[in-house]
């Protein structure tokens, strides 16, 4: 079947509408589906079609808050099914497990209830394009124990896991407090390992919790001597990602927090309770986190395209695969070359975002059979919370015409504007608003942190 894309006010019959897959809900592939939906889909002009494994979205950046639990998860997430109804597209749920190319359809495995029922069973579903943006894993760079004894933060459900172990560590710590006189008070250690951007996150907003968990008669330990936070790095610094200045000013806040900073001790194996690093440390640990880095999902190199070394699917600068010209891929799933450097362009949410943007256009160009246009990152800066007052980080380009380091409420301010621009990409500007005060009034009237 010829599929055609038709100018501005044409339609076509349901039956010959060109189909648009995008594999992956994340970020970007959520505002991706969502602009082809409103602005396509909604006329009739084409089909979209989201698939992903998870019946929600939430933006990650937001993930280290919910397992300090200072954001309430329900809150937050959003619907694919509901998106979809609201913006002229389809959603399809279940994981990616199979493309054909000859037969242009992916694979998608059987979806199961909490009790493991199957509610839908494996099925292929067809397309005429095909957009992958399924984003990473986490990677344990083979670390004896780390997958079994450490808590990752890559799912919802990880980071809810932490927080429910976070609170039980608290209230079981405090009910030893005074049975022996003369002991040592007890307390709870919590090892982060990976001082990127989500373990110095998390670091500063367990602080924050351990503090208002007391405040609420959940312990009674003091906040800052009885509960131990601690990041191991096996870098030299913190934040390798983004400049000296920014990484040295990051440490000494936390530092001035009471959060323990460790660099160049690379883990060598965590044990039930307790983290052994290279340099003969063994450092005893309640709860664990693995921050330490990222890798492509072990679904890409099966399915039939190019990929480098780390697993990533191999794209030219307008993010279409070079070995099928109906399929794009973009997202930390991808390799990109910068137009700059030629290097991978970084797999951060600000790529993500700039790519969707970009690609809502290169899919309308390739629809018309127009030439594709090469993507182009502008690096904006960067920024890291440090609880709900703080951040540091840096802002470049157009905005500032250099490079300048921002911190404190201005900086956070700024980082909280990221998640609202999501926000608006999603759901436009008059819901953003009416959701940042629906936000702001849930934060006036509920607990600062969820309790249960």
């Amino acid at each position: 079947m010829t599929q055609h894309f038709l100018p501005e006010g044409g339609r076509q019959a349901a039956a010959d509408l060109h189909t648009i897959v995008v594999v992956g809900g994340g970020a970007g592939g959520l505002e991706l589906i969502t602009a082809l939906g409103d602005k396509l889909g909604k006329k009739k002009k084409i089909k979209a079609v989201l698939v992903d494994r998870s019946p929600t979205h939430l933006w990650k950046p937001l993930l280290h808050e919910v397992a300090a639990g200072s954001l309430d998860l329900n809150a937050h997430q959003v619907e694919y099914i509901a998106q979809a109804r609201w913006h002229g597209f389809e959603f399809q749920q279940g994981a990616l497990i199979g493309l054909d190319r000859d037969r242009k359809c992916i694979t998608v495995a059987a979806s199961h209830d909490v009790d493991g029922v199957e509610i839908l069973p494996q099925r292929d579903i067809p397309y005429d394009t095909l957009v992958l943006s399924i984003g990473s894993v986490t990677s344990y760079f083979g670390v004896p124990g780390a997958e079994q004894h450490a808590i990752a933060l890559d799912t919802t459900e990880q980071a809810e896991r932490f927080r429910r172990h976070l609170i039980a560590a608290c209230m079981r710590a405090q009910n030893h407090i005074g049975e022996h006189a003369g002991d040592a008070r007890p307390q709870v250690d919590i090892a982060i390992i990976g001082g990127g951007a989500t373990g110095v996150e998390l670091s500063a907003e367990l602080r924050n919790t351990a503090q208002v968990l007391r405040a609420y008669g959940l312990h009674k330990l003091d906040p800052v001597k009885d509960v131990r936070i601690t990041i191991i790095e096996a870098g030299p610094r913190l934040l390798a990602a983004l400049s000296e200045r920014v990484a040295n000013a990051t440490t000494e806040q936390l530092r001035t927090m009471d959060i323990t900073v460790l660099t160049s001790e690379k883990v060598t194996e965590i044990r039930e309770r307790a983290v052994l690093t290279a340099s003969g440390k063994e450092l005893h640990a309640d709860l664990i986190v693995w921050a330490a880095g990222i890798r492509a999902p072990e679904i890409l190199p099966k399915l039939g395209l190019p990929v480098n070394k780390q697993g990533q699917i191999v794209v030219a600068q307008t993010l279409r695969t070079e070995a099928d010209p109906n399929i794009f891929a973009f997202g930390d799933c991808a390799s990109c070359p910068s137009s700059d450097t030629g290097k991978p362009v970084p797999p951060r949410a600000q790529v993500a975002h700039q790519q969707a943007n970009f690609l809502y256009r290169q899919l309308r160009r390739h629809l018309a059979g127009q030439p594709l246009q090469n993507f182009k990152f502008r690096d904006k800066g960067s920024l890291v919370s440090l609880g709900r007052f703080s951040a540091v980080g840096n802002l470049m380009g157009n905005l500032t015409g250099g490079t300048m380091m921002v911190d404190g409420m201005i900086a956070r301010l700024l980082y909280s504007s990221l998640y609202r621009m999501h926000v608006m990409a999603l759901f436009g500007f008059v819901r953003m608003v009416l959701d940042t005060i629906v936000h702001w009034l849930r934060r006036k009237t509920a607990p600062r942190i969820k309790l249960h």
